[in-house]
């Protein structure tokens, strides 16, 4: 998700956040005659000011509830910590963990030697994804992601060379408040799936699942035909972590989306779906057909990829499709139709079949180094640098499911977005949002004329856009054939684009305080008609938390993160037992604060206070912030408990 994390993992802002809701239940208010919600209003809050205020994760804003009988209520929120992932709440093996702390094929603590003669466990300093998920026999849960971990003990960079892991809450809920405590967190097991890979952002499906990431896949031609490339030594590491033998190491194990299965008496259950395609998974967002569904593909010059599942809540099969972006404007951000292209037909089982077969990238693609006959020249995010390919016969459906976006080029699809993030569902208006946290590179007209492709041509914004996406049915794909879906996206525009500044100000800040910067997670709350936006961004020196109305447009600040963190986890459920969430988290606090041009207060106090109060990147957040009334029964209709 970082914007630097292409290199290591980078800068900005995460957040704990988690809107708890009380009220009275349904019956309740039937009972006294409450009046029902018309309308929700988000009272925005000031940027932090104070080194006090800039360490805290803390909300000042509140909220308006206009009521059908016309009167209007103030709500003021309040935030509220669950754990830190570094806090020894963690169930494993009869032992407490802590809840960052990655486990390996056998279920063990992941061992952290840097220091010589002081082994200590790893623990994640990344909280990312959760899904609060639809009560499960009458128990509420929560996944959460752990994506990676920023430094070793020794404070060298150990992004992307230790494996990941999640947990699972058991959340005990008050009945009359709605306040969120954790009974038991456990770790989950992914030793089936040869282990979890980069772990980004998350959803949760109308099936009541949890669909994960796997972000940043490593690539394989790098891997095959160089020792030293980061590839190799990402995913040796890994290996040797993880299995306890490098020689394990495979690239194709990894870059898809595990989905897992909370089961009636509290266990999980997990599956990666090789079906999905391989690329870097932000997130995966199914629609209300249960069939189809859209990712983010973070990184640099990647590709927005639509999946057709065969049937109702199963991704084990289905299709997969490439979109082609024809420009239609540059105004507000930018505007383009989207023209789908069918990479393939696949069963989770059948590419599963094609990776235990070792099949390596050179088994799939010819190379040239230089521009050849019968070579399709194509440049995409895991390669970095413009390839020149050629399919090798009878390797379609490896291309299309494990090289997914290489073989999307050379069928001509766009492979020029950058950083694409979050998406969000917004089913009354048939919209999708997708963040695009940062519009430059790929995104830029190509003056220079040496990319082999250039169907992007927007303005160069630095702090990024909120896109939506429009959906419609009966579409067609580029071959003519109709797309088996009433999701299909058709075009998409600007909804919402940052502000640049030439310079810093008195913060450190390069873009409009005032205004979202690195759109990153986003989260539609249906019941609110509020799109909320968590920023991953340099460009703020606290990432905020934003609630855009998409009626009134009004865009309020409504939570701010300690310096240098990033906000994940961001998660709206409108009806839990009868209360509402809106979840989220913070990882790698106090992260690059060194490169900050502040003088609005003392940078090494504020350093200070930041190491004392929470640690630079040694920990990460997850809680809620409390405050708004109940919203049950205003939405949450696909509502299933357990699958």
């Amino acid at each position: 998700m970082n914007n630097k994390r292409m290199t290591k993992k980078g800068v900005t802002v995460a957040l704990a956040l988690a809107l708890t809701i009380p009220a009275l239940t349904p019956a309740a208010a039937a009972e006294k005659g409450q009046a029902k919600i018309n309308s929700v209003k988000f009272n925005g809050m000031q940027a932090p000011s104070t080194i006090e205020q800039m360490v805290q994760t803390y909300t000042q804003a509140s909220v308006d509830v206009k009521y059908s009988d016309g009167t209007t209520k103030k709500f003021p929120l309040s935030y509220k910590r669950l754990f830190k992932s570094e806090d020894k709440v963690a169930t494993n093996k009869g032992e407490m963990i802590a809840a960052g702390t990655p486990i390996d094929v056998n279920g063990d603590p992941i061992m952290d030697n840097s220091v010589p003669g002081k082994p200590v466990p790893f623990v994640s300093d990344a909280p990312d994804s959760n899904s609060l998920l639809n009560p499960i026999n009458g128990q509420q849960y929560m996944v959460t992601h752990y994506e990676y971990q920023t430094v070793d003990a020794a404070g060298q960079s150990a992004y992307g060379v230790v494996p990941a892991s999640m947990s699972l809450t058991k959340l005990n809920q008050d009945e009359e408040s709605g306040e969120l405590t954790p009974e038991k967190v456990t770790k989950i097991d992914f030793s089936k799936v040869n282990g979890l890979w980069i772990p980004c952002n998350g959803s949760l499906s109308p099936w009541n699942t949890h669909l994960g990431s796997e972000e940043y896949e490593p690539d394989a031609r790098s891997f095959e035909n160089d020792p030293e490339s980061s590839a190799r030594v990402s995913v040796e590491s890994f290996a040797q972590l993880y299995f306890g033998d490098k020689t394990k190491a495979n690239p194709y194990f990894y870059g898809f989306i595990p989905e897992i299965q909370v089961n009636k008496n509290g266990k999980t259950k997990v599956e990666k779906h090789y079906s999905t395609g391989r690329f870097s998974h932000e997130l995966m967002k199914v629609m209300p057909d249960q069939r189809t569904a859209f990712f983010g593909d973070d990184g640099s010059y990647t590709t927005m990829f639509m999946y057709v599942a065969d049937k109702k809540a199963d991704l084990s099969k289905g299709t997969l499709y490439a979109a082609k972006f024809n420009q239609t404007g540059t105004e507000n951000g930018g505007s383009g139709n989207l023209e789908w292209i069918k990479l393939g037909h696949a069963s989770d089982k059948e590419v599963k079949k094609i990776i235990d077969s070792g099949i390596k990238f050179s088994d799939i693609f010819e190379t040239s180094d230089t521009p050849k006959d019968g070579f399709k020249a194509v440049k995409q995010y895991s390669h970095g640098k413009t390839e020149y390919l050629k399919l090798k016969p009878g390797m379609e459906k490896a291309a299309a499911f494990l090289e997914s976006r290489r073989y999307a080029a050379m069928l001509g699809a766009t492979s020029e977005f950058n950083k694409m993030e979050g998406l969000t569902l917004n089913e009354k208006d048939n919209k999708v949002y997708v963040a695009i946290a940062d519009q430059s590179s790929g995104m830029e007209k190509d003056t220079a004329g040496k990319d082999p492709a250039d169907h992007i041509q927007l303005p160069k914004i630095k702090s990024g856009v909120t896109y939506q996406l429009n959906l419609a049915s009966g579409q067609m794909d580029r071959d003519g054939n109709k797309i088996n879906s009433k999701y299909a996206a058709s075009s998409m525009e600007g909804l919402l684009v940052g502000e640049d500044m030439a310079k810093a100000d008195a913060y450190g800040n390069t873009a409009n305080v005032d205004k979202v910067a690195n759109p990153d997670n986003l989260s539609y709350s249906a019941a609110m008609r509020t799109l909320f936006i968590g920023e991953d961004s340099s460009k703020h020196t606290n990432n905020f938390v934003w609630a855009y109305n998409l009626d009134t447009k009004q865009l309020s600040r409504v939570l701010s993160a300690p310096a240098g963190a990033e906000s994940t986890g961001l998660f709206a459920a409108d009806n839990r037992n009868g209360f509402s969430y809106i979840m989220s988290n913070f990882q790698h606090p106090g992260d690059e604060l060194d490169t900050k041009s502040i003088t609005a207060v003392d940078k090494e106090e504020l350093k200070a206070a930041m190491e004392k109060e929470i640690g630079i990147n040694k920990t990460g957040g997850i809680g809620y912030i409390s405050g708004l009334p109940s919203f049950a029964g205003d939405a949450d209709k696909n509502h299933n408990h357990g699958k």
